[in-house]
Parts: structure tokens; sequence; C-alpha cells
């Protein structure tokens, strides 16, 4: 059960993040500045974090060298991350970094509530590259998949009711371009240097979206003293909740629930977010809209459902044979 609410905070943790940045930019703070502190306190964190499992590792090297075992644990290290394989793992932090940007700039123009249902159509947009890559056609789940969150989408972002023309157009794009840049990270970030532990990973790929985002937003804010303002709590949040939590509480889950579970699990992200849009920013959300919600998250859960079940019984199967 643990691991199940370790996966479960890390994704809701996500969904705090759209109203933290609507609330940094009424206070006048601009995107380089709000998701430049984001990521120098999850860097932070995310070292401090590397910097503890290498110390534990060493502590446990130590107390294994007076063991029968020694010799054996010896001959099995753990990975050590040679330069081309940090800088691999940096460059697979590049596209956390545009999809921040591309999220967080959209909410200069529609509401948080809006932003976080486009955001999630990475789920079909991933469907799609791998479909496109692989050259195969997507079975029946998959299909039905894509109709409820097709369905759902137009329910929750209003445009029945309200119409298209009501909405940004910049928005929209900025909105959907940063699905497409987390359906890149999803399926590059699983490739990069998988053997490697979690927290050095981590580290790696916050470092590399640091590096690259001080270069398109040179960060004035550590100079100037606004860093020193409310910046730094706004930043603090972000980083904790956004670059430093959900990584950490999923390398804790999902080796034990397994990926299908997790895919689950995270889809509390969309709720959260609309909810504290609603409560917080008091954005209007419609029964409708809401309705739209939870069909985006049928769509979510669906094919991972419809894997669980097939595993399952074929489980069953194999064991009554």
């Amino acid at each position: 059960m643990k691991y199940l609410i370790s996966v479960l905070i890390g994704a809701m943790s996500y969904g705090i993040l759209s109203t933290i940045v609507v609330l940094a930019y009424g206070e006048g703070y601009k995107l380089g500045e709000v998701v430049g502190t984001q990521l120098l306190t999850g860097c932070i964190l995310a070292w401090l974090l590397a910097l503890y499992t290498k110390v534990r590792e060493n502590r446990k090297q130590r107390s294994r060298t007076n063991t029968a075992a020694a010799a054996a644990v010896s001959q099995a290290p753990a990975m050590k991350l040679a330069w081309k394989h940090r800088m691999l793992l940096m460059l697979a932090g590049a596209p956390t970094v545009v999809t921040g940007l591309l999220y967080y700039e959209s909410l200069r123009y529609i509401p948080a509530s809006l932003a976080i249902i486009l955001l999630f159509q990475f789920t079909w947009i991933s469907v799609l590259i791998q479909a496109v890559s692989k050259r195969q056609r997507p079975d029946k789940i998959t299909v039905l998949t894509l109709i409820l969150l097709f369905g759902g989408t137009l329910l929750a972002a209003g445009i029945l009711n309200q119409g298209a023309a009501e909405f940004n157009a910049l928005g929209l794009m900025l909105g959907l371009l940063s699905a497409v840049s987390y359906s890149m990270f999803i399926i590059f970030s699983g490739k990069a240097v998988p053997a490697a532990h979690p927290a050095y990973r981590s580290a790696w790929m916050v470092t590399g979206g640091l590096l690259l985002l001080f270069i398109l937003f040179p960060p004035y804010f550590l100079f100037n003293g606004l860093l020193w303002s409310q910046l730094l709590l706004f930043g603090f949040l972000l980083g904790l909740f956004g670059a430093f939590i959900p990584p950490v509480l999923f390398a804790i889950g999902v080796p034990h629930i397994g990926g299908g579970m997790a895919g689950i699990l995270g889809a509390a992200e969309l709720p959260v977010a609309v909810l504290l849009s609603s409560f917080v920013l008091h954005e209007h959300v419609s029964g409708l809209q809401w309705t739209g919600v939870i069909l985006v998250l049928i769509g979510v859960v669906l094919p991972e459902l419809y894997k669980l079940r097939w595993r399952n019984s074929r489980s069953v199967t194999s064991s009554s044979v």
C-alpha cells in the first residue's frame, strides 16, 4: 500500500504546479525567472539526494568488506557513470525544460484548467508517435482510448459550450506543443542510461535542463536581488513539487507496483490541477467540463486496466496448465 501511496502523491504533486505558476505571474514575475528558480531549486535538491545516496552506498560497501560476501559484491559493482553517460542524461533532460517553458507560457493566455487538459494530450500523442515509428496500426482498445480522450478533451476544455473562438489561439498552440514535448521526453528519457541509479539519473537530467534554460534565459535574477523576494518561495515550491518529490517517489514506488499501475495513478495529476484552478484561482469549471475530465481519466486508465486484466488472465491460464 505504501508504494501505491508514494506514486499517487508524486502524481498529485505535478498537479499543483500550474496554480503556483499563475500565482507567480500575478506577482509580476516572468517566464525565465519562474522556470529558472524552479530548476535551480530542483537541481540543488536532486544533487543533495545524489550525495546522500553516494554516502549510503559507501557505508554499505565499507560494511561489506568485513563479510564473506565482499568478493561477490566487488564482482558486481553499481554502474559508474562515464562522461558520455552524463552527457546523454543531460541531453535527455532538455525536453523537460521545453515542456515547462511551453506549458507555463500557455498559462499566460488560457486558464490553468484548460492548460492541463492540453498537456494531457501527451497520452494519445505518445501512442501516435510509437505507432508511426513501429509502423503498426493501433489495436481496438487503443482506438477506443483515443476516442474517449478526444471526446473528453472537447468537454473538459469547454469548447462545446463556449466555442473554440473564445480561447486564445497562441495559448492553445503552446499547450498542445507542451504535450508533444512531454511525449518526446517520455520516449527518450526511458532509454537514457536506464542502468544508472535513479538519484544520479535525475540529478544529471535536471542539470542538463538547467544549463539549457540558462542559455535561453540568462539568470539575471541571481544578481539583481530578485531571487531574495517572493520569487524564491515560488521557485522553491515549484522545484519541490515539480523537480524533486515526483521523481523520488516514483523511483521508490514504480519498481514495486509496475508501470501499468503507475500510469493509472499518474492520472491523479489532472483532477488535482483542475480542482486547484477552481478553488484557488477561482476559474469556472462547469459540470460538463468535469464530465470531460472524468472521460479523460477513463481514457488514461482504460488501456492500463486492460493490460493488467490480460496479464492476470494469462497468469491464471498458465498456472492451471
